[in-house]
């Protein structure tokens, strides 16, 4: 497989963000447990600190079952006017320096800064704005840098917490190819079941299947797919 892409795409994703508010505003908080989220019944987490995660807790995750898990977290309501104030904090950086990015959730911005390296080194430049969001919001920050969203992406959840990772080109395959497929976007458990039953755990495997067969398998979702663990990944990054 050839990856022929001249883009350079940087994913930006703030870690933890929520709980990261929360410690910005309470120091008691760190380095303990907090899980964020309804208190009710019915209540999900909507988010975790890492040192939640170690029991098994995530995101979407009921509460009852987190606090069976961790029984000594913290817990809270979270404050949505808050993380909205430091999300705009961290657009606002962001726009003042890239020349296009595209804001896709609270925490979460892809930034187009192709052509970048005809004047400065596109990881020097990725590393220096991440600095500066950290120096100016306190929060922690983690980056993938790469060809397109798919692999960017995927090198953020890699380099979390609060890393950096440039995967180029030729870095590409080998990179991705001993990675769980649950790591690509768009995998969600229904899918992730199908392939497992298949037999296939890692990226690795999923690249060997004849396409007409995730076709088959999956509709137009398994083109799209197979696309993604082949690297391959053309959509733009939309002004939003």
């Amino acid at each position: 497989m050839k990856f022929s892409s001249n883009n350079t795409i940087l994913h930006f994703d703030l870690d933890t963000f929520f709980v990261s508010v929360e410690r910005l505003k309470n120091s008691m908080l760190e380095g303990k447990p907090v899980i964020i989220g309804g208190t009710s019944g019915r209540g999900v987490v909507a988010s975790c600190s890492y040192e939640s995660r170690k029991f098994g807790v995530h995101s979407a995750m009921p509460m009852r079952k987190a606090l069976m898990l961790c029984p000594n977290a913290i817990v809270l309501r979270g404050d949505m006017e808050s993380y909205s104030q430091y999300s705009n904090l961290v657009t606002e950086i962001i726009a003042e320096n890239a020349p296009v990015f595209e804001k896709t959730s609270i925490d979460e911005h892809y930034l187009d800064i192709t052509g970048m390296d005809r004047f400065f080194g596109s990881f020097k430049w990725s590393k220096e704005l991440r600095s500066k969001i950290i120096k100016e919001t306190g929060l922690p920050i983690s980056f993938g840098l790469s060809v397109n969203k798919t692999v960017s992406k995927i090198a953020t959840g890699e380099a979390k917490p609060n890393g950096e990772l440039f995967i180029e080109n030729k870095k590409i395959p080998p990179f991705l190819g001993p990675l769980s497929v649950r790591k690509i976007p768009m995998i969600g458990n229904k899918t992730y079941t199908t392939l497992r039953y298949m037999g296939i755990h890692k990226i690795a495997a999923l690249r060997e299947i004849p396409i007409e067969m995730m076709l088959k398998l999956l509709g137009k979702n398994g083109i799209v797919i197979w696309k993604k663990a082949n690297g391959i990944d053309n959509t733009p990054v939309q002004p939003y």
